[in-house]
């Protein structure tokens, strides 16, 4: 297997390069410091492609695969990652999920005005009570005449107040079943859907978190994606390659604390010599760049079964786990590297140690990717 870039991918990661030194470096600590979302910043990015990335090229889309997807997502990561990750959630849930399950008739009419940014979009599974335990959900559809009434609230929503397009999961059955769940594609505006409070978080403060919430929202029997009582599996497979996202969103925040740690090693002085030169340090160096690039073949493996369209429940569970474990470690030592300077905000790792935890939480806990692989193993 060739682990080298590609045509596609270089072209990407040069474009954010450039376009992030413009656009993203110069504004990250106002966005990080006021909990500021630029919604400007992904328009433009639309008009980049970024925003459909994996949307077919006939609705609008760039119509790229998953090595570039998990390229534009590192690029984006190193420069900021809540900018990242709110691409990421665009792209592989709301995008991938009306991509995967939704009719002709409704990939003509979102897929887009997503791929450009036109809509931001949104994806609601996640409730205050629930976490991973998704089946135990409480909001509600229930059906009258050719249309669902959708009672309830989803917490911990990438987009929950700016998202334009938002696909849902609600309960139409009972508790516990595994179909007893459906999808729904919601735009913004309908009556009885709207954002709740914005959350204060540690890290990733410049992608947006929020509630959403449903009181007697009507969604027409045409917004259900698929069909009635297939949400949850539904959302299980769009989890397959969302793992994938935060695995490239890891290693975006991992290689460029890496790199911020290399090159303040080769310029930072004691005693005479660039602290580089000590084993304390190289050492350590050593270990992130090994443990880096163990969680790129993981990942990238993941993404070569996702384009051949073959399974990646147990690929990108590996992938996830790993990647954002490493990543954590990784922006730790960046931090250790540089000493008093790691803990002020002149400097970059500060960032990426607070926005890196949300990593092994963000689609799943490393507990629940752990079992993921265990399950998958001992079948």
């Amino acid at each position: 297997m060739n682990f080298d870039f590609n045509e596609n991918q270089s072209m990407i990661a040069q474009m954010i390069r450039d376009f992030g030194a413009k656009e993203i470096t110069p504004f990250r600590k106002e966005w990080d410091d006021k909990q500021l979302f630029p919604l400007p910043l992904f328009k433009k990015m639309g008009e980049l492609g970024l925003m459909g990335v994996l949307v077919p090229t006939e609705y609008g889309g760039s119509g790229f695969g998953y090595f570039e997807y998990v390229t534009a997502i590192m690029e984006l990561s190193k420069l900021d990652p809540g900018v990242g990750l709110s691409m990421a959630a665009h792209n592989s849930l709301c995008c991938g999920h009306i991509m995967l399950f939704g009719n002709e008739e409704q990939k003509k009419s979102y897929l887009p005005k997503l791929a450009t940014c036109e809509a931001l979009g949104a994806w609601g599974l996640t409730e205050p009570n629930t976490g991973s335990d998704a089946a135990n959900m409480r909001t509600t559809a229930v059906q009258d005449g050719d249309y669902f009434v959708i009672n309830g609230a989803k917490n911990f929503i990438t987009h929950g107040v700016s998202g334009d397009i938002a696909v849902i999961i609600a309960r139409t059955g009972k508790l516990r079943e595994s179909r007893g769940m459906t999808a729904f594609v919601i735009e913004k505006g309908t009556p009885g859907m709207r954002g709740g409070r914005k959350e204060d978080k540690m890290g990733m403060r410049t992608s947006e978190t929020a509630e959403m919430i449903f009181e007697d929202c009507k969604v027409h029997k045409s917004q259900v994606l698929g069909e009635v009582g297939e949400g949850f599996v539904q959302s299980m497979k769009v989890l397959d390659g969302g793992r994938i996202s935060i695995a490239a969103l890891s290693l975006g925040i991992a290689e460029g604390a890496l790199e911020a740690s290399i090159q303040y090693a080769k310029e930072r002085h004691q005693f005479d010599q660039p602290i580089s030169s000590y084993q304390g340090i190289s050492f350590k160096l050593a270990d992130m760049a090994t443990q880096l690039e163990a969680a790129k073949l993981l990942t990238f493996k993941a993404a070569d079964l996702k384009n051949r369209g073959e399974k990646v429940t147990l690929a990108s569970a590996k992938a996830k786990y790993y990647a954002s474990e490493v990543a954590v470690k990784i922006s730790n030592e960046a931090v250790q590297i540089f000493g008093g300077y790691g803990f002020v905000k002149d400097y970059p790792v500060e960032k990426y140690y607070r926005d890196v935890k949300l990593c092994t939480i963000g689609e799943g806990t490393s507990e629940i990717q752990k079992l993921v692989i265990s399950r998958e193993i001992l079948k």
